[in-house]
């Protein structure tokens, strides 16, 4: 059974949601790019934007935009973030029941961290839909990876994630940067696209302890913490960077990016 949270308890987060969370690196976008091999402007339908994140990192690069949000308050955010951008169009809905006024649309179905919060017997499907002939699906998530010589405060805090109740499993690990998995079995499993690439983007962010605990209180298990549990926890992170000189902590992220060709001909249905 998945227990995992909603989706749209993100909306608890969407007041702080674009200032805390990291930027995604260039590289990732320019892999991506390249890889779909298409130049000009592409019609491009985001899943699950947010506040608008990585919607403003393709914007930038002169894409028409579709993003569909199930979140109200994310999308109240996201229409205000993204204001300068006019290619971008944010609608509230959810990506597996959403109909676009036209099937076949897009150039490109891209998801930026929330590929994994779809129905996967619909997502794949669905993605396909959309897409005009030769059209790709892109995706990834940002996802924490610690290499030899990380911060060593992640493993500190483990205690404290334990004595609130929050902690890993016995057998969890924290994955280094090249080592997440992918999903390139599920992809062509699905029948419906053909890996095109699939590449690992690396980078670290800097944080203090009052940016480091906004960017916690976006994450979906840490909003839905008691209040004393957050108590606990951001006072214990608070207490140990007040130990450093520069009272900062590096955190690494990795991301894999997944890049498909839609296969022909198109399905008949969807779901």
């Amino acid at each position: 059974m998945d227990d995992r949270p909603e989706p749209t308890v993100f909306d608890l987060a969407a007041d702080r949601y674009h200032q805390a969370r990291p930027r995604y690196p260039d590289a990732l976008f320019e892999t991506l790019f390249e890889r779909i091999g298409r130049t000009g402007v592409l019609d491009i339908l985001e899943i699950g934007p947010a506040t608008g994140v990585a919607t403003e990192q393709l914007a930038a690069r002169g894409h028409r935009i579709t993003a569909i949000e199930p979140g109200p308050r994310l999308v109240e955010a996201a229409r205000r973030n993204l204001t300068d951008w006019p290619v971008v169009h944010i609608v509230e809905g959810s990506f597996e029941t959403w109909e676009p006024p036209r099937w076949g649309s897009f150039d490109a179905v891209v998801a930026a961290t929330s590929w994994h919060w779809l129905d996967p017997d619909v997502a794949f499907t669905r993605a396909h839909r959309h897409l005009r002939p030769g059209g790709h699906l892109a995706f990834w998530s940002a996802t924490h990876v610690l290499p030899d010589g990380g911060d060593p405060i992640f493993r500190d805090l483990q205690e404290v994630y334990d004595d609130i109740g929050e902690g890993l499993p016995p057998d969890a690990a924290f994955p280094a940067p090249g080592e997440l998995a992918d999903e390139h079995d599920a992809v062509e499993a699905s029948g419906l696209f053909t890996v095109a690439a699939i590449e690992h983007h690396d980078w670290r962010t800097e944080h203090d302890a009052e940016s480091y605990i906004d960017l916690l209180r976006t994450f979906s298990g840490h909003i839905t913490m008691a209040p004393w549990q957050q108590e606990r926890l951001f006072g214990a992170i608070r207490d140990r960077l007040a130990e450093r000189p520069d009272g900062l902590l590096h955190r690494h992220w990795g991301a894999v990016l997944h890049v498909a060709r839609a296969r022909d001909p198109r399905p008949e249905r969807v779901a």
